[in-house]
């Protein structure tokens, strides 16, 4: 093999050396708008049994198994399981209310925000196409305090939340600022949209959202409300989840 390594094989390269890219990243970029480039990366992936990913409603790209290798990679037992990176049950339960509580109502303003653009472009004689507007300028930010207050008990009190937070930021679904939790570069690449809103939304979490966009006229909660006075610090659940499970 040449020691030349052509734009394909160094976006292929730096994609598995740093898991994600904003695509905002020069090689990214390019990417997006040369389709033989796009091409050229996927089958470099695709050799070791990777795929590009990208969503129009994410800031990053990332990597993820090809179909046909999840089963030689993670066996029957992993395909079979609730994840496939050892997260215990209870944080991935915390993963999909945080999943529910940030990327549903982003989706919803990036849709409304598009739509809003494109019915000022038919007034326009000099309209032009616009970007969709970008996660982190719609992505609404979750408070730690209310969701303690809302979720706290059901995912294992205080000191358990706290660790599982730790584990999805260190996977790169969230990110922690300060007292509020923020939208990760894989939250919304890494969980499929069409398989799991539908689940959401007309399962028993998707009654509680409804809830409290009725009450409060915006969903949900944890993001427009976050309460001001210090919380009481909720007692540790003795009866910690078995991490043996995940």
């Amino acid at each position: 093999m040449s020691a030349h390594l052509d734009d394909a094989a160094l976006l292929a390269a730096e994609l598995l050396a740093r898991r994600w890219l904003p695509r905002q990243h020069p090689k990214v970029k390019r990417a997006l708008i040369d389709a033989e480039l796009w091409a050229a990366t996927q089958e470099r992936l695709a050799h070791v049994g990777l795929r590009l990913i990208d969503n129009l409603y994410a800031d990053h790209v990332s990597v993820a198994l090809l179909r046909g290798a999840e089963s030689a990679v993670f066996g029957e037992a992993g395909l079979n399981s609730h994840n496939n990176i050892d997260l215990p049950r209870d944080a991935v339960s915390l993963l999909v209310v945080l999943w529910a509580l940030i990327v549903l109502p982003k989706r919803e303003r990036q849709a409304a925000r598009a739509a809003s653009q494109h019915g000022d472009e038919q007034n326009d004689m000099f309209g032009k196409d616009r970007p969709m507007p970008t996660a982190a300028s719609v992505s609404p930010l979750v408070s730690y305090k209310a969701l303690l207050a809302d979720f706290g008990v059901q995912l294992g009190k205080k000191t358990r939340l706290d660790t599982n937070l730790k584990r999805l930021e260190n996977n790169g679904f969230i990110v922690r600022k300060g007292e509020d939790i923020a939208e990760g570069p894989l939250l919304d690449l890494l969980l499929d949209y069409d398989a799991l809103a539908p689940r959401i939304l007309q399962g028993a979490l998707g009654d509680v959202l409804a809830q409290a966009k009725e009450l409060i006229g915006n969903l949900p909660l944890a993001i427009t409300h976050p309460q001001q006075e210090e919380l009481a610090e909720l007692p540790d659940d003795s009866d910690t989840p078995d991490e043996s499970e995940a």
